[in-house]
């Protein structure tokens, strides 16, 4: 199989333990047989080897994802990365690109893409096989899996076949009702629309040309930022007339609100927290204090750096409409992890932030520099090779080193390496890194 799985979201209906880089998709809240703990993308991979062992994955995904799909994947899968947010027609039309143009996929071979972030079953993964061979047919231009409803829902689309059965052609699609409708709905036999479908990949190729004025990855992927905002159900399958429903009737849950979420998790308890005689509750702490739940019924807690939360489950859904946009303090990189320990805005303009950075053994840092920022780093514990304007120094605890603008440097961990790093200056952003080239093989390193 070719599968395209779609991860983006901006993490806020799972705030704070979700944000725009760690999504819930890269949250380890699955436990396996060995014991040990899987995401929601390290689980939607595994398992769909356990079908197709030979399956092509590739992830479209916006380009602060790159980093953590690397670290739990390890390159494991084609990458598709959004250089800006668009909508989902061109993030499927620019993955449909990266199949053919970089990864060489044929355009007369079928693509099923997908959600990366549901709660699902083996069952699931095998109806993506037969979804996969039916595209194959060329019976239809788009074959889309309809999800048989759980219940009256106002969250999803709905998709009426033409007549009930495993296979059927496509009547209508109808938009997010309110429950009445939604009742009516399924009385006719709709199924809810859960984002899954399958074509051939010259199809979507041909769509993209005829939207989007040319199909070609590099044009795409340079010209992205003025790609129309256009949903996929919209420029597609909305107007497709050849398209076709498959009947799904497994376990399907749409992790998206702390409610739904707290059902998947392996345990009641995660990190520095304790929970007793609750009921119904679930308690993360990823911060160093201690956080205590005592003799409370149907709450999810939350505390990690990007803030606190306390909700009754069923409230939860009205979470996203609260959360303001700010820096994430909490991040993993395929390098290891860094939490914001401090962030200041003076008066007159001058910024100051100050983190904890964690390297994993033989991982490195890119050597780069920077513009607009000072930055201090205090070597607290571990060992590793600094390099400042190619000049390798060994460091270890109490070792600082002071990096002024335009100053190249990166660091490497011999043992896990632990840094207090301090930025300053008038702008402190992500952006202000230009990335160069070294041999990390030379010289030792």
């Amino acid at each position: 199989m070719n599968i395209i799985l779609l991860s983006g979201g901006s993490g806020k209906r799972l705030w704070p333990l979700s944000n725009e880089v760690r999504a819930k998709q890269f949250l380890k809240i699955f436990k396996k047989a060995d014991g040990s703990h899987e995401s929601m993308v390290q689980r939607m991979y595994r398992m769909i080897c356990e079908v197709d062992s030979g399956a092509s994955v590739t992830i479209a995904t916006s380009e602060n994802q790159v980093s953590l799909i690397n670290a739990q994947l390890g390159g494991k899968v084609g990458i598709s990365a959004e250089p800006c947010r668009r909508d989902t027609f061109p993030a499927i039309a620019l993955a449909a690109a990266y199949l053919h143009d970089v990864k060489g996929i044929p355009g007369n071979e079928a693509v099923v893409v997908c959600p990366v972030d549901p709660y699902v079953e083996s069952d699931y993964f095998q109806m993506l096989d037969k979804l996969y061979a039916q595209a194959e047919k060329g019976e239809a231009n788009l074959v889309l899996m309809g999800i048989e409803p759980a219940c009256p829902s106002e969250k999803y689309g709905y998709i009426i076949p033409h007549f009930p059965g495993l296979l059927s052609d496509v009547h209508s699609f109808k938009e997010k009702p309110d429950i009445l409708t939604a009742e009516k709905y399924i009385s006719q036999g709709a199924l809810w629309n859960g984002g899954v479908f399958a074509f051939k990949l010259e199809y979507i190729l041909d769509m993209a040309k005829s939207v989007l004025g040319t199909a070609l990855y590099e044009e795409l992927f340079r010209n992205y930022e003025n790609l129309p905002r256009i949903s996929f159900d919209y420029a597609v399958a909305e107007k497709e007339k050849k398209i076709q429903v498959m009947r799904f009737a497994g376990v399907w849950k749409d992790l998206g609100t702390w409610n739904t979420f707290t059902e998947a998790m392996s345990d009641q308890v995660v990190g520095n927290a304790v929970a007793v005689q609750c009921e119904n509750t679930h308690v993360i702490n990823e911060l160093q204090i201690p956080l205590i739940a005592l003799g409370v019924k149907n709450l999810a807690i939350a505390a990690t750096p990007d803030g606190i939360l306390v909700t009754e489950k069923r409230s939860s859904d009205k979470l996203k409409s609260y959360v303001s946009d700010q820096r994430p303090m909490y991040e993993k990189r395929i390098w290891g992890e860094y939490t914001v320990l401090d962030y200041r805005v003076q008066s007159d303009g001058h910024n100051s932030l100050a983190k904890h950075l964690i390297i994993i053994p033989g991982r490195h840092i890119s050597y780069q520099y920077h513009v607009h920022r000072t930055e201090m780093w205090t070597f607290v514990d571990g060992t590793g090779k600094l390099i400042i304007d190619d000049i390798i120094t060994e460091v270890g605890r109490g070792d600082t080193a002071y990096i002024k603008p335009g100053m190249k440097h990166a660091i490497k961990a011999d043992t896990e390496l632990h840094i207090i790093e301090v930025q300053m200056g008038d702008e402190l952003t992500e952006e202000d890194i230009i990335r160069l080239d070294w041999d990390w093989g030379q010289d030792g390193l």
